[in-house]
């Protein structure tokens, strides 16, 4: 393995897939074992987890000059071991050390996010290193190990080493793009379909509360809910799962704080292939709300030159404290869009192997 860590240059933008691999082989990212064939994503690594779960009794942050293994002796109830598979159960907090860890070029900074079947799960997952002030943010140049905080909400869930809950990207510089800059691409390329693009510090997304012909606008999950393999795909009756909820006369949905709700965006989104994009919360002043856990758009997603047409945005949604009604339309999340450094070689859902390319209405991978 070369000592040296890469260099990418004056190129500012979201490191693609072929940078990734430059910097695993480079050693500027390290994993305990092999990686998957399948971990490199096009602008993104997925994250596995390691051995050992420890129960801890609050979420937390190690604060400058102090490590997580430091704090742990101090926060941890109980260690697990993960290899014959362990069970994370709701109203807990795990903290689990990931099985990839970094020594980022100074140029290199950071982000993670849950995927997009953990969002979909009521899995609420934050990346934690040592040292760090933040959560889910990872500062340019940092050396260090990787760790991630799991609260399971709905569903107990089972995992083992190697399972992947999150997933982490790469920039170099300043990539966001400005509503100005978002307006022309959406001109030039075309950024949504089924609604007309509206800007506000990104692409605008709003709730769609009427549905097909059939009427279902989204699911709710049952309570208690049952388990839920991470690692096992259409294993699971959604029917065991999930309350179908349809659209009434009013097209509006009252948020229950004590419910967890799938619901989906009424714009069919498309991230052109030297873009990505994130999705971030409208504005905490419009609704007392969290809408979107899993917040990565690869290069691709929706796009015609991966072979989607374009894709709605699966928006997974929780009250805070109190109820709250939303109508049809509403805005309730936006697309930020970043440029990439280069395209990525391979796209989003480009021969068909990915989950959620071209996608409506649809729950996490695991429920068939």
């Amino acid at each position: 393995m070369s000592t040296s860590l890469p260099s990418f240059g004056p190129t500012d933008g979201i490191l693609p897939d072929h940078d990734i691999v430059a910097m695993v082989e480079a050693g500027a990212i390290s994993h305990a074992t092999p990686l998957d064939e399948d971990q490199v994503q096009p602008a993104s690594l997925d994250l596995r987890l390691g051995q050992t779960a420890y129960r801890i009794k609050a979420s937390f942050l190690p604060g400058a000059n102090r490590t997580v293994a430091q704090r742990l002796g101090e926060i941890a109830l109980h260690q697990m071991a993960l290899e014959d598979g362990a069970v994370l159960e709701t109203g807990c907090i795990y903290l689990v050390e990931l099985n990839e860890a970094l020594a980022l070029p100074p140029e290199v900074s950071a982000a993670t996010n849950p995927k997009s079947s953990t969002g979909r799960l009521d899995i609420f997952t934050r990346v934690i290193t040592d040292g760090g002030a933040v959560f889910d943010q990872i500062s340019a140049g940092y050396t260090g190990k990787l760790y991630l905080e799991i609260a399971p909400q709905s569903f107990p869930i089972l995992v083992k080493p190697g399972s992947r809950l999150s997933q982490i990207r790469f920039r170099c510089g300043n990539t966001l793009l400005s509503d100005k800059e978002l307006k022309s691409l959406d001109q030039r390329l075309g950024l949504v379909s089924g609604a007309p693009a509206q800007f506000q510090n990104g692409l605008a997304v709003s709730i769609d509360l009427k549905g097909g012909k059939d009427g279902l606008i989204g699911y709710r999950a049952k309570r208690p809910g049952g388990l839920v393999r991470v690692d096992e795909k259409a294993a699971l009756d959604r029917e065991a799962y999930w309350e179908p909820l349809y659209a009434d006369a009013t097209n509006s949905l009252i948020f229950d704080p004590a419910a967890f709700y799938i619901l989906v965006s009424q714009e069919a989104v498309h991230v052109p292939a030297d873009y990505a994009a994130e999705m971030v919360p409208f504005d905490p002043l419009v609704g007392e709300f969290r809408v979107h856990y899993a917040g990565f758009f690869d290069p691709g997603f929706g796009a015609p030159e991966a072979d989607g047409v374009g894709a709605r945005a699966v928006l997974e949604v929780r009250s805070r404290e109190v109820p709250f009604l939303v109508e049809h339309g509403q805005m309730i999340g936006r697309l930020v869009f970043e440029t990439m450094r280069e395209r990525p070689t391979t796209l989003y859902g480009a021969g068909g192997v990915s989950n959620y390319q071209a996608q409506g209405l649809k729950l996490s991978k695991h429920f068939r």
